[in-house]
């Protein structure tokens, strides 16, 4: 049980690298073309521009337990963890600018999220429930930049982002009792990224920090979900965003 928490943490922690190197190269970038000449230098005078975004995500289950956990019926039960699993997600983006430093964003995407929890029991044992979700999503979020400094400019996001599955029903894949998940979400988001400006585009690189405020765990009682009381979840993305 140990090793495979271990194991997870290790994961995280190279995906958090990966995406501060990312992060530091474009920093470096702007730095190096600093006085470079400018690309579209009217290209955010725009009221309204348009592009699309592909991002790649790890998200995972944090869990609460319930009363019951705690009783002598669940003594067997020892944890129940959730762990980082990768998904993908692609959309649209309408931007609307409000002055020089601040925009209005609307994402809609379509996110494909796989979340994981393992039971671990006193005898050793343990069980999964693996949850398959394809969510329709809106992120509202506002972006401030920062002045523009050649064909770079650094710029932080906020909002919130409703979401709903797109089949209605949710696909656990079990060979027991199934965990009921909700269908609907609603997260809180926060990031900071890079806008690049080339000649025929801007380039966006982007990392959202998205915590979840909705409730996931489904009104069925299993076995596995009378140990919880809440299911929230926790989402690290990247986003690669064309405008």
């Amino acid at each position: 049980m140990q090793s495979t928490h271990l194991r997870n943490k290790f994961a995280l922690l190279g995906y958090q690298i990966t995406v501060l190197l990312l992060l530091t190269s474009g920093l470096s970038y702007g730095q190096h073309f600093k006085w470079a000449q400018r690309n579209n230098p009217e290209f955010d005078r725009r009221k309204i521009s348009y592009g699309f975004m592909i991002g790649i995500h790890t998200s995972a289950y944090q869990v609460k337990y319930s009363d019951q956990f705690v009783t002598q019926k669940f003594d067997t039960v020892h944890s129940v963890q959730g762990s980082f699993s990768a998904g993908f997600s692609l959309g649209f983006l309408v931007n609307m600018r409000l002055n020089e430093f601040l925009d209005l964003r609307i994402m809609p995407k379509a996110g494909f999220y796989n979340h994981k929890l393992t039971y671990y029991y006193t005898n050793n044992t343990t069980k999964q429930q693996l949850v398959e979700t394809t969510m329709v999503e809106l992120p509202v979020l506002i972006k401030y930049k920062s002045m523009r400094r050649g064909n770079v400019r650094m710029y932080m996001v906020g909002g919130f982002t409703p979401g709903i599955e797109a089949s209605g029903k949710n696909d656990v894949q079990s060979t027991t009792a199934n965990l009921s998940i909700r269908n609907m979400n609603l997260s809180l988001d926060a990031g900071l990224g890079f806008d690049f400006y080339f000649p025929l585009f801007k380039l966006s690189q982007e990392i959202r920090f998205s915590k979840g405020i909705s409730n996931m765990l489904g009104p069925d009682q299993s076995i596995y979900s009378a140990p919880l009381k809440r299911l929230n979840t926790n989402t690290i993305s990247v986003y690669f965003i064309f405008q």
